[in-house]
């Protein structure tokens, strides 16, 4: 299954976040996200869907449960279903790639 990226509509989140869904299938789903300063509240959330966050773009600090990670471009960081997360950012732009399974039908519904 072939998916053009070209064709891949950027959704406005909201002021400072936008996401496009890339690809799904099956049991995944592949979403990029962009964000834009200031984002300082970590918009702490949980989902039933396991999760793969990797960093193309920018500085991140991550919030899983009580531990904080800090990750840039290049890394990776694994959120197991149901498991409080939630991130903000600190660099001007960041973009991350985030995988899921199974994939997000919400955020079908939108796109």
């Amino acid at each position: 299954m072939f998916f053009s990226g070209k064709k891949a509509v950027l959704e406005k989140i909201n002021d400072n976040i936008s996401r496009k869904v890339l690809a799904h299938a099956g049991g995944m789903m592949a979403v990029e996200v962009h964000f834009k300063a200031p984002i300082t509240d970590y918009g702490i959330h949980s989902h039933p869907h396991e999760q793969i966050a990797y960093v193309i773009k920018g500085k991140f600090e991550f919030k899983v449960n009580d531990e904080i990670f800090h990750l840039e471009q290049g890394d990776s960081i694994y959120f197991p279903p149901n498991v409080s997360h939630g991130c903000i950012l600190h660099s001007d732009e960041g973009i991350l790639l985030d995988t899921f399974t199974p994939q997000r039908e919400d955020f079908l519904k939108k796109s």
